[in-house]
């Protein structure tokens, strides 16, 4: 049975990561990611409504999804497939591919000329490459989640997955204080997006509780009050920390963040389960793509701001919108062009095939 709600809620959450780094290019508040157009920019309360919630919860549909493939499949077909799809692009792909975007992550971060002039050519040529692995830290954390989860497996037949089937909606609410507690841990400084603790939980509970469509339809049942409660505590995240930066600690732990972030999440299950399980050809054609538009936006962002900031004079809006509009777009033609050669399409998108849905 396919779970359309699930497809729907992967490709538009990935279209709120374009974006949120089509924002993040033009912020006042990270430092070091952003060339702001004002000192203060009321535009960047967007980023707050989106950036506590959004990796987790595509956590969580990694861990329902891997409890769905092996329902159907062995363990030594899921880490092979995983490998192929997760590894294969966050190593050999950063080698094939990397340098574009690293070159551009650097440049814009004003820390090119630096590095050109201070250290040998060799080693500006690997911490660019470095650079360009970019948004694949998600998939990098997602093969070491998927090797755990292949020893686990082996070891647990079954008994914690039927538990959970009893988990009701106060369950599910109170599983914030787990999920808080876990964000405090495994941080890694300087990059912050290996967020270990609370994305680890995030990836199990989507394996074993998540996964259980009883549990989701619980919460299809709750929405008319899990919506309004995930804007109350957004708007509070908004007032209480707007200026600060959202995306390191302690704000992105605080309690107030991830609050509002677990109210999300199980706001969006229980109304895409209500309204967004069914396709059409937009939602289909956007799941088989989701992949490589989630591979290749943020190097089209990168490179459409650098021009846009260095380059031109344009009005603010119009740097926004058109930087969208490159980062989707391109990305939809590269993802186009790049699933139809045979090993390239190996080495960037873990796909083998064309007509593989990546």
């Amino acid at each position: 049975m396919r779970r359309h709600y699930l497809d729907n809620i992967r490709w538009i959450t990935i279209l709120t990561v374009v974006v949120y780094h089509v924002f993040l290019k033009y912020s006042a508040v990270v430092p070091g990611m952003g060339r702001p157009f004002y000192e203060v920019q009321y535009q960047d309360g967007l980023m707050y409504f989106l950036y506590p919630w959004f990796m987790i919860i595509l956590f969580i549909i990694s861990g329902m999804s891997s409890r769905y493939y092996l329902e159907n499949h062995s363990i030594n077909e899921f880490v092979k497939s995983r490998t192929l799809k997760l590894l294969v692009p966050s190593t050999i792909g950063v080698l094939v591919a990397g340098y574009p975007e690293g070159y551009f992550n650097v440049a814009y971060s004003g820390g090119l000329e630096q590095i050109q002039s201070t250290l040998p050519a060799p080693i500006v040529f690997l911490i660019i490459l470095a650079s360009g692995i970019g948004v694949k830290w998600f998939i990098q954390m997602l093969w070491l989640y998927s090797l755990l989860l292949a020893i686990i497996r082996r070891f647990e037949k079954g008994t914690i997955y039927d538990f959970t089937k009893k988990t009701n909606v106060y369950v599910l609410i109170l599983l914030v204080i787990p999920v808080w507690l876990s964000g405090q841990i495994l941080n890694t400084p300087v990059i912050v997006v290996y967020r270990f603790g609370i994305y680890t939980l995030a990836f199990f509970l989507g394996y074993f509780v998540f996964a259980h469509d009883e549990v989701i339809d619980r919460l299809s049942r709750c929405r008319a009050v899990l919506i309004p409660l995930a804007l109350g505590l957004g708007i509070v995240y908004l007032i209480l920390h707007f200026g600060d930066n959202y995306a390191d600690m302690p704000v992105v732990g605080s309690v107030p963040a991830v609050a509002f972030a677990w109210a999300a999440i199980l706001a969006i299950f229980g109304s895409a389960r209500a309204w967004a399980d069914k396709t059409g050809t937009l939602s289909s054609y956007m799941t088989k793509s989701s992949w490589g538009i989630y591979i290749f936006h943020n190097m089209i962002i990168s490179g459409m701001a650098l021009l846009f900031r260095d380059h031109t004079s344009l009005p603010a809006l119009l740097c926004y919108v058109l930087t969208f509009v490159a980062g989707l777009g391109g990305a939809i033609v590269l993802n186009e062009i790049i699933s139809r050669i045979p090993i390239v399409r190996w080495c960037v998108l873990g796909i083998k095939k064309k007509c593989q849905n990546v």
